[in-house]
């Protein structure tokens, strides 16, 4: 299958400028394309993911990337769908996530093997050694204000304001891609289907510049089935930094997504082959209580963002949390499985007793109900149930002299802390 077919198979493409044209170029020879990737956090998410993953596939298809992180677009901030102005970040904060998210990138691109190895580019390099008046003179020029009012990412601004900061933003990314077409012949940009105003401010700066022609990929912003987007900005990130959402996390995200959302995730996020999937398919439907194009989806995401041996971590610690055998995790696997439950540092004058300790630690409301949930065979230490109501916890409940935990009922976690 060409390669533009089993991008539009996948759903991966949103929009192109000239579809017929990129797909001629596409088909006679290698093309040079770039992706783009603001640092405006110390941490690529799933939301970047598919555009990673379209370029790498890209990539296995004989084309050659180029990886930009914006150095310089990172210290200015994209107005794209933003209700406000973001805030400035400081030259060093930024410098210090461009080299978190290449390092990111560097794992999901190949950087080192063929003729169309992986760049890693940072737009830094040339905004900073060009004035404000040359910049002015040779870039801005070649666009209008009527131009650039025109973009959906300023309209949606005017009436809350927009300071020229922002309002310049779609230039600096034109100035990227005709950088990036002078130095290493890009002809191609791939980018979130909110980028498109700023991508095609490239194509214009190359036709009327440089009398050359660029093309563009759009890739849909990813939904759920309830319509809920994949991105910080929605309070909903799933981090590719393992310290920021962990490959538990991970794993147990895409184990919950809907079952409508399931294969054609698998069609986005993973490279399985489009016949593999179909079989997956079917399979699914016929059972969808097993649950296996969310196994799959879990085993493939997890494994390529964090490796075999990750995955593997994160399927034992879903299935000893399930059993409930507390004692066969580790605390380092226990702080990755119950990470964001709730939690209580346990004082030197609390009393260890269960059922004051239930109350003072907030897993239950009242000493009643701590005696009746103890009793009725409801609290669950380490995995052990108890049910002596003058039970108190010594040294040997502590896990590693860390951390203790309290389960109540079958699905409730508690974590003490020391």
């Amino acid at each position: 299958m060409h390669i533009f077919d089993e991008l539009k198979e996948r759903g991966l493409i949103f929009q192109t400028t000239d579809e017929e044209a990129l797909r001629q170029e596409l088909e006679e020879g290698q093309v040079s394309y770039y992706t783009g990737y603001d640092p405006t956090a110390d941490s690529l998410h799933l939301g970047h993911l598919v555009a990673i993953l379209t370029s790498r596939r890209l990539q296995l298809a004989g084309h050659k990337p180029y990886a930009l992180v914006g150095g310089a677009t990172g210290l200015i901030g994209d107005p794209s769908f933003k209700d406000a102005e973001r805030s400035l970040q400081t030259k060093e904060t930024v410098e210090g996530w461009v080299k978190s998210i290449q390092g990111q990138l560097a794992g999901l691109l190949d950087f080192e093997n063929g003729q169309n190895k992986a760049e890693m580019v940072n737009n830094y390099d040339w905004f900073s050694d060009i004035s404000f008046i040359d910049f002015l003179r040779d870039v801005g020029k070649y666009f209008t204000v009527n131009y650039m009012m025109s973009k959906e990412s300023v309209k949606k601004r005017i009436e809350t304001g927009i300071s020229y900061t922002e309002f310049a933003y779609q230039i600096m990314q034109g100035y990227d891609f005709f950088i990036l077409n002078q130095k290493h012949g890009v002809t191609l940009q791939i980018g979130g289907s909110d980028q498109w105003g700023n991508m095609t401010a490239g194509t214009e700066l190359l036709r009327r510049k440089a009398d050359k022609t660029g093309h563009v990929i759009t890739v849909p912003l990813i939904t759920d089935a309830s319509g809920k987007k994949f991105g910080k900005s929605e309070g909903n990130a799933v981090w590719l930094n393992a310290d920021k959402t962990s490959p538990y996390e991970m794993y147990q995200f895409w184990m919950n997504v809907m079952d409508d959302d399931a294969v054609r995730f698998l069609k986005i996020f993973t490279f399985l082959s489009l016949d593999e999937i179909e079989e997956i398919r079917k399979q699914f439907e016929a059972a969808p209580h097993e649950r296996l194009a969310q196994k799959i989806l879990a085993r493939e995401v997890v494994t390529l963002v964090h490796g075999e041996k990750a995955y593997q971590e994160a399927l034992n610690i879903t299935e000893q949390l399930f059993a409930g055998n507390i004692k066969n995790l580790s605390v380092k696997e226990l702080k990755q499985g119950l990470r964001g439950v709730p939690n209580y540092q346990v004082q030197a004058e609390d009393n260890l007793n269960i059922v004051d300790l239930l109350v003072t630690a907030g897993v239950v409301n009242s000493k009643r109900q701590a005696r009746e949930d103890v009793q009725n065979g409801a609290i669950y230490l380490n995995g052990e149930r108890i049910q002596d109501l003058d039970y108190t916890l010594s040294d040997a409940d502590k896990l590693e002299n860390e951390l203790t935990v309290i389960r109540r009922g079958k699905k409730k976690y508690f974590v003490l802390t020391y």
